[in-house]
C-alpha cells in the first residue's frame, strides 16, 4: 500500500512558506496566522520524521529535503490551479444544448424563444429535435424537455406542462359549433398519427368507434396540427402543442378529456449544478409555461 500522504492543509502551508520564504509572508497569503502556518510546518516534519524549515535571521532557511519538496509543491500546486481553471470553464464557449421532442419544439418552444432572446441575448442556443431520449451523461446536452411521468434513473426532472388531450377543428370544418358530442364527433373526417394505438384507445374512451372512422393519417403530431388547422379533419392533441392555435382563433376546441395526473412535459437536467446559461433557461421555460396564451384581438 502506498503511504498515508500528509494533511492538504500541512502541504499548503509548507509550500507558502517555502516559496515566500517567511511564516509571515505565507500567513498573510493563507489568510490565517504566522502561528498556524508555523503549526502545520511542524506537524508535516513530525508527519514525514525529519526537518523541512529552521529559523535564518529573520526568514526562513530549508534543509535540503525541504528545498526539494517545496520546489515539487509548487509545480503540483500550480498544476492543480491550472487544471481547476480549465474544470470551472469547460463547456462555456460552446452553446447550450437542449433536446426536445420535434412537434414541441415546433409548436411550443421556437415561437417564444424571441422572448428568451429579448432578456438573454448572450445565450447561444443549439436546438436538438429528436424523438429518442437522449443520454445527458455523455452527449453535450445540458438539458432536455420530455414527454411522460417524469421518472427517468440518474437526471432530475420538473412538471412544465400538464398532458391534457383535446380534440380540435379549423372553424370552417366546425361550422359554427363550439362542442361536439361522441356522435357529431363520428361523422366528421379526421386527422390521426400513422402508429395511433394509444389514439385508438383514448378515442374508444370517449364513446367513439374508431375502426369506423374516416381517417388521415400523418407522421407527427405536429403534421396533425396543420392539417387540421386546414381543416382536413378534427385532431386529439396535447393542449400545450395547441395553445397557441386555439387562443388565436385557427382551432376550436369541441372535446377536452381530464388531465391524466404526472403526465406531461417534463424539463431533465443532471443533478449537482447548472451551468448559468441552463439555469437562466430554464428559469424562463418555467415562467413561460405559467404565463396564459394571449387571445386574438386582445392586448397583452
Amino acid at each position: 500500500m502506498s503511504p498515508a500522504l500528509p494533511p492538504l492543509a500541512a502541504l499548503r502551508a509548507f509550500e507558502a512558506a517555502a516559496r515566500t520564504g517567511s511564516f509571515s509572508a505565507a500567513a498573510r497569503e493563507l489568510n490565517v496566522t504566522h502561528a498556524a502556518v508555523a503549526q502545520q510546518v511542524r506537524a508535516l516534519e513530525a508527519h514525514l520524521g525529519q526537518a523541512l524549515a529552521f529559523r535564518e535571521g529573520r526568514g526562513l532557511g530549508l534543509t535540503g529535503a525541504g528545498q526539494r519538496l517545496g520546489q515539487s509543491l509548487t509545480e503540483a500546486f500550480r498544476q492543480i490551479r491550472t487544471a481547476v481553471a480549465e474544470a470551472r470553464t469547460e463547456g462555456r464557449d460552446r452553446p447550450l444544448g437542449v433536446s426536445v421532442t420535434p412537434a414541441f419544439a415546433a409548436r411550443w418552444l421556437m415561437p417564444r424563444l424571441k422572448d428568451f432572446w429579448a432578456s438573454h441575448p448572450e445565450v447561444a442556443l443549439a436546438i436538438h429535435p429528436e424523438e429518442r431520449v437522449v443520454d445527458l451523461r455523455r452527449e453535450a446536452v445540458d438539458l432536455a424537455v420530455r414527454f411522460g411521468r417524469g421518472r427517468w434513473p440518474g437526471v432530475v426532472s420538473e412538471l412544465l406542462l400538464p398532458a391534457e388531450d383535446v380534440v380540435v377543428g379549423a372553424p370552417a370544418l366546425l361550422g359554427g359549433r363550439s362542442r361536439l358530442d361522441a356522435a357529431g364527433m363520428q361523422a366528421l373526417p379526421w386527422i390521426v398519427e400513422a402508429d395511433w394505438p394509444e389514439q385508438r384507445a383514448v378515442l374508444a374512451g370517449m364513446g367513439l368507434d374508431p375502426a369506423a372512422l374516416d381517417t388521415t393519417e400523418v407522421t407527427t403530431e405536429d403534421l396533425a396540427l396543420v392539417a387540421a388547422r386546414q381543416g382536413y379533419g378534427l385532431a386529439l392533441v396535447t393542449r400545450a402543442l395547441a395553445a397557441d392555435d386555439i387562443a388565436e382563433g385557427r382551432l376550436a376546441v369541441v372535446h377536452a378529456n381530464p388531465p391524466e395526473a404526472g403526465l406531461g412535459y417534463y424539463t431533465v437536467v443532471r443533478p449537482g449544478p447548472q451551468r448559468p446559461e441552463a439555469a437562466a433557461f430554464l428559469r424562463w421555460l418555467h415562467a413561460a409555461a405559467r404565463a396564459r396564451p394571449t387571445p386574438r384581438g386582445r392586448a397583452p
